[in-house]
């Protein structure tokens, strides 16, 4: 298999014979990774359950966790799931690389779509699935939403679509959900929802693909699959805990490949999970510190506040050479867009000319590299 170098790896690989102004204290605004403490009663029921170690956890996740993440689903999303039709998950990006390849095994020549710019772990899947990818591209002309081309789709087997979106930080509405679930259903092709920035919102909640699929009469989710994770939501990526929710025949002899792949989460990190899950204080308070991020961003860059995610898609012409001059001048490093995406068929990439900064720092933090990136930009 050959697999393209993930972006931080690139940008470490442009960066590395640059020496950083050393008059500036580093700063990183270049993973999606909260910089903030994980809330202390998650931290403690992990604590607490670590008597929980000497036991094998099952593949299926433990009743409690189950339940804890249906109610979630059901007081955020109003949609009830049965215990069918959701599967907790070792964070997202496992399932997100096998479930394609579970998914596409036996189909000759298979064929995946995703939008473009994405997250790498798509493309990684649709290599190991040999599967030809087709690019939904995102891009100013569409406001960062994925154009419907119908002549392409229809060729397809699997959709993976990313809204709320990273790195462009763009969503859609409950009605443009909709239309893609009724083109799932006309085309038959599975519609696999990325939803790990469903909770960082800045103004209203935001939809969940099975809310759309209920809404246009598909309250089985026939071809519906979303996931979701705790990672970004409660600042624990290091709980490694996520689910998989929707059409309940896939995910019954998807199941039955995950007890081979042998992913379970350990005990105690489902236990802390599961409290994670029926909190909602704590994440509305992650939300106010993203926003007010957002709101300095503003202040400072004159951006439009997203509607959600902690992202900002900046548009910045020849966005490489900014990033080597804002690393060696200013010590502070963001991500070139164009490491986010690939070149589509006619050799447009429309990760192009931008750059993503991740606003997952303290209010200081983000305002004092916010500053430096306004002042690189003048000059």
């Amino acid at each position: 298999m050959n697999f393209e170098p993930y972006p931080f790896e690139k940008l470490n690989n442009l960066l590395k014979d640059i020496i950083p102004n050393p008059d500036y204290v580093p700063s990183a605004l270049t993973i999606g990774e909260p910089q903030f403490e994980t809330p202390s009663f998650i931290q403690d029921e992990l604590k607490n359950s670590t008597k929980l170690l000497k036991k094998y956890p099952k593949t299926s996740g433990e009743p409690t966790l189950r339940e804890a993440q249906r109610k979630f689903f059901k007081k955020r999303f109003n949609i009830s799931l049965s215990d069918e039709q959701i599967i907790p998950t070792f964070g997202t990006r496992e399932v997100l690389f096998n479930f394609p390849q579970f998914l596409l095994f036996d189909i000759i020549k298979p064929t995946i779509a995703f939008t473009n710019p994405f997250y790498q772990i798509y493309e990684g899947a649709a290599i190991a699935s040999r599967a030809k990818t087709i690019y939904i591209n995102l891009d100013e002309q569409n406001n960062f939403k994925p154009v419907i081309d119908e002549d392409k789709l229809s060729r397809c087997d699997l959709v993976i679509l990313n809204f709320p979106n990273n790195p462009t930080s763009s969503v859609l509405t409950l009605d443009e959900l909709g239309m893609w679930v009724k083109l799932a259903l006309k085309h038959n092709f599975v519609l696999l929802n990325d939803e790990c920035y469903s909770e960082i919102y800045t103004d209203k909640p935001i939809p969940s693909l099975l809310e759309a699929s209920w809404h246009v009469g598909n309250k089985n989710f026939k071809n519906m699959l979303v996931i979701n994770s705790i990672s970004k939501r409660s600042s624990a990526p290091g709980l490694r805990n996520g689910f998989i929710a929707g059409d309940e025949k896939i995910l019954k002899e998807y199941m039955k490949y995950r007890t081979y792949v042998g992913c379970a989460s350990p005990l105690p990190l489902q236990s802390a999970a599961s409290v994670a899950w029926l909190d909602e204080q704590h994440v509305a308070k992650s939300r106010e510190i993203y926003k007010n991020n957002f709101i300095i961003a503003k202040e400072i860059l004159g951006i439009e506040i997203p509607h959600a995610t902690f992202y900002i898609w900046l548009k910045i012409p020849h966005a490489i050479n900014f990033t080597k001059k804002l690393y060696e001048m200013y010590n502070v490093k963001v991500l070139p867009g164009e490491f986010l995406a690939r070149e589509d068929e006619d050799g447009q990439n429309p990760g192009k000319d931008f750059i993503r900064i991740a606003l997952v720092e303290n209010e200081q933090k983000t305002r004092d590299a916010l500053m430096r990136i306004k002042e690189c930009l003048g000059e």
